[in-house]
């Protein structure tokens, strides 16, 4: 028989990790939080070292994600992913920035070949990033894989502006905290 539903959560701790009506003004406090996410999921193996969150023009979350890979057998379980799907069923929309703008990604680490693609999608206006796609593939066991030569122009055609390296030694300790664990153990 095959199986005909996917059902992909977040562990139990996430649901009191955030304060949902509280206000992330600024970038930094916004990749600050998405980079908490990534060590809380480490320390509570409940996934790998990644986080993400989906801020609305109000700067308030729409919805988190970390990665769930391991832990659900799917290897579309990344943080940006998470958020992105919490955050369309939230909405009710495909294309976040169609019901309201401008959206904001904020994550721990840059977006691995995957998640670019769906950033491209998923309807965000603003990307923020923690660590390096080469931070991630020093510091861990990842294959990030391939991106366009020019990601960020590539983005930038699109309306999404990139803003990189914030808080990204905060970021690089969650990473290589999980790398000298072992790594890809959930």
């Amino acid at each position: 028989m095959l199986l005909q539903q996917v059902h992909l959560t977040l562990p139990a701790w996430a649901h009191d990790a955030v304060d949902t009506a509280a206000t992330y003004a600024s970038d930094e406090e916004k990749v600050a939080l998405a980079i908490e996410l990534s060590r809380r999921n480490v320390e509570a193996c409940s996934g790998g070292p990644f986080g993400a969150a989906v801020f609305g023009p109000d700067h308030r979350i729409i919805a988190i994600g970390v990665n769930r890979v391991l832990p659900h057998t799917c290897s579309l379980a990344h943080a940006e992913n998470m958020a992105y799907m919490l955050a369309q069923q939230r909405l009710q929309t495909p294309r976040l920035n169609e019901r309201i703008a401008p959206v904001t990604l904020a994550t721990s680490s840059q977006p691995c070949c995957q998640c670019y693609g769906a950033t491209v999608w998923a309807g965000i206006d603003r990307l923020l990033i923690g660590a390096r796609a080469e931070d991630v593939m020093e510091l861990t066991e990842f294959d990030e894989g391939p991106l366009p030569a020019d990601w960020i122009g590539e983005l930038n055609k699109r309306g999404i502006e990139v803003v990189r390296d914030l808080r990204r030694e905060d970021a690089r300790a969650v990473l290589r905290a999980y790398g000298e664990m072992g790594g890809d153990r959930y």
